[in-house]
């Protein structure tokens, strides 16, 4: 080994040392927190109605009444024993009312209230929940999205399994639906490793991140904390900014059982998708310090490893060692986001996100270098 060092001239050395730097933070990242999403997430719930406590389903709509109509029947429909659906249409333009209103009387349980459009007061998604969190009759709160349907009829019950002392929050899995196209995959491929981390972290005992498609908390716990109003001036944060406002390891768990899962539909075009991305991205000057350095060095690791193993390949620099090691990364990358996709249940996208793999670091940091140059506000959906 010393010979081989030795060997080295300085720049194969400096290569050498950035390799072997981002491999070992690689593992890290795999070893200790990704494959936490490789476990299973529990078994079916197969105890008494009596233990389950009643439920409150939250969703926010603007202009939903195509995804409503098709969607909120499945949650109504939910076998679960006690529960009800709030449902709060957020200044619609189409026909949300009227859908709402058919299927009110064909469902009690269904709960409406409404926001008024006024041109002298804007305001995001945040009014709208805080609404619907306020009218909704029982303490535990279960959130998603108009466009969004749930993977089973159980979807409630296995949520809400968790919905025990000293549990306030249950993050769920809320992936998006297939459909044909590249553009398809690329975005069910950005949640799933979205949810690698803000599950494997939470497992870790370091939850900083929830999403707003399938999401569980107490209303106590929400009015506790004076609900947005540490982040309100900003558009998103309704979901991330308050889990990381409240969540801590001995009040929160996770739930990624397929039961439990969500479907949303996807962007269907590129630009809608960077747009949305953006928007996102925008909450992440807000997190605690610790959470974005975590955050920041495992795709600056990634970045770091390609570029090293690209440039001592391309020089034909050791290619036995620098094969060595690329090959010893594939194989136990592959093999964790293999398994966890099938936890997740994420077909066919396992081929493309070796890709992802080496593209997605700059993407992300592309669109975080746009958002610091851009102030525009968008809207909440």
């Amino acid at each position: 080994m010393n010979d081989f060092i030795y060997q080295l001239t300085t720049y194969e050395l400096a290569f050498f040392s950035v390799l072997l730097f981002s491999i070992l933070v690689q593992l890290f990242y795999y070893f200790l927190v990704f494959i936490r999403v490789t476990a299973r997430s529990g078994k079916v719930y197969k105890g008494a109605d009596a233990d389950l406590p009643p439920v409150s389903v939250v969703i926010c709509a603007r202009n939903e009444e195509e995804n409503l109509e098709e969607f909120l029947p499945l949650i109504l429909e939910q076998q679960y024993p006690n529960f009800e659906v709030v449902v709060v249409d957020d200044c619609s333009e189409d026909d949300t009312d009227m859908v709402l209103r058919r299927l009110s009387a064909r469902y009690p349980h269904l709960k409406t209230t409404s926001i008024k459009p006024d041109l002298k007061f804007n305001h995001g998604k945040k009014l709208a929940l805080t609404l619907g969190i306020k009218a909704a009759s029982h303490e535990w709160l279960l959130l998603t999205d108009a466009d969004c349907k749930p993977h089973s009829e159980f979807w409630i019950r296995e949520m809400a399994k968790n919905f025990k002392s000293p549990n306030q929050m249950v993050l769920g899995y809320g992936g998006y639906m297939p459909a044909k196209g590249l553009l398809n995959r690329l975005i069910r491929i950005d949640a799933f490793y979205v949810a690698m981390q803000y599950l494997g972290f939470a497992k870790l005992g370091l939850p900083y991140m929830g999403v707003g498609r399938n999401l569980a908390y107490r209303k106590e716990l929400f009015f506790e904390n004076k609900g947005f109003a540490n982040h309100n001036h900003i558009p998103s944060g309704d979901d991330d900014l308050f889990v990381q406002q409240v969540a801590l390891k001995s009040n929160t768990t996770v739930e990624y059982g397929q039961m439990a899962h969500t479907r949303s539909v996807a962007n269907s075009s590129i630009k809608g998708w960077v747009r949305q991305k953006r928007r996102h991205l925008t909450t992440s000057p807000m997190y605690r310090k610790g959470i974005k350095v975590w955050l920041g060095l495992e795709p600056l690791s990634r970045l770091m490893f390609w570029t090293a193993g690209i440039v001592l390949l391309v020089n034909q620099n050791y290619l036995e060692v620098v094969g060595a090691i690329m090959l010893f990364r594939m194989l136990f990358v592959s093999i964790i986001l293999k398994i966890a996709m099938n936890r997740l249940n994420e077909r066919k996208i396992f081929l493309l996100s070796l890709a992802y793999d080496l593209f997605s670091p700059v993407c992300t940091a592309s669109l975080l270098l746009l958002n610091s140059f851009t102030k525009k506000r968008s809207k909440w959906r």
